[in-house]
């Protein structure tokens, strides 16, 4: 399944992983406004795509918009998920994190390294 993802970027999940967060998402309340926000977009631009006999798969139009992808991509292995970027968003935005990627460990890994 591709999908937009956040920082303009697109989010390819496998089927069964697709399922999972679709299950997290039905069951946060509908009076949880971001909730319904996300879960619209993210349903609403996903695409169910099978790759080719090549292991290629074709990227839609309004997705290839969304994201700003050029001639030069760039894949990235992002745990669950592979994300798509324009190579020169994915360098540019490289460029702006990697100074703060030291930082924000503390946050995010419980106990640290």
């Amino acid at each position: 399944m591709i999908t937009k993802g956040q920082e303009r970027c697109l989010y390819v999940f496998p089927t069964s992983e697709f399922g999972r967060i679709a299950a997290q998402l039905r069951e946060t309340p509908m009076t949880h406004k971001a909730a319904r926000a996300y879960s619209r977009v993210f349903f609403a631009s996903a695409h169910d795509e099978v790759p080719d006999k090549q292991g290629r798969v074709t990227i839609p139009g309004h997705l290839r918009e969304y994201a700003g992808l050029g001639r030069d991509l760039v894949v990235i292995g992002a745990s669950t998920r592979v994300e798509i970027w324009d190579k020169l968003a994915w360098d540019t935005y490289l460029a702006e994190s990697e100074d703060e990627f030291a930082d924000i460990e503390e946050g995010v890994l419980p106990g640290g390294l």
